[in-house]
């Protein structure tokens, strides 16, 4: 398991997909970039699907997502993504009593008991105590985390 904290992006592209029966039918399907913005937002999603999709298709919607941190499982059957929310325990000193704050998570796991583990074992690490309080599957089809580009070569001026 590993996490990664960044801005992240919900986006949605709508196009045409060719179905298993081999008939074209109209789908939106749900995918997370890292990005700082809107418009970067929009551009990387547009880069990373122009490699999957051939034909036209457009980004029908982009919100920032609920979540600041993502835990990625290296498992080969890690194919879903859960949204994860996670109650974390303190005791406010003046008063005694015990105060809740919530923070969202998305954890890819194969199936929902192995996003409860994976979600064990990453807070499992910690000294903060915490309640999972839900976790629920998600209709994304993946996450493209922000990869550094290579730099292009630039001609040396020859003179």
């Amino acid at each position: 398991m590993r996490s990664r904290t960044a801005d992240w992006f919900e986006c949605k592209i709508r196009y045409e997909k060719t179905m298993e029966d081999g008939l074209q039918k109209k789908v939106v399907e749900a995918y997370v970039v890292d990005a700082l913005s809107f418009t970067e937002a929009e551009q990387r999603i547009m880069e990373e699907m122009s490699s999957y999709i051939s034909g036209a298709f457009e980004v029908s919607d982009i919100k920032r997502a609920a979540y600041k941190e993502i835990f990625f499982s290296d498992e080969e059957t890690a194919d879903r993504w859960y949204k994860a929310k996670l109650q974390f325990i303190t005791i406010d000193e003046k008063t005694d009593k015990e105060k809740r704050s919530n923070v969202n998570y998305l954890v890819q796991a194969g199936t929902l008991n192995g996003a409860v583990r994976n979600l064990d074992e990453v807070m499992g690490g910690t000294m903060i105590d915490y309640v999972i309080a839900a976790v629920a599957e998600t209709t994304l089809e993946d996450v493209f985390e922000y990869k550094k580009k290579e730099k292009e070569a630039v001609p040396e001026y020859e003179g």
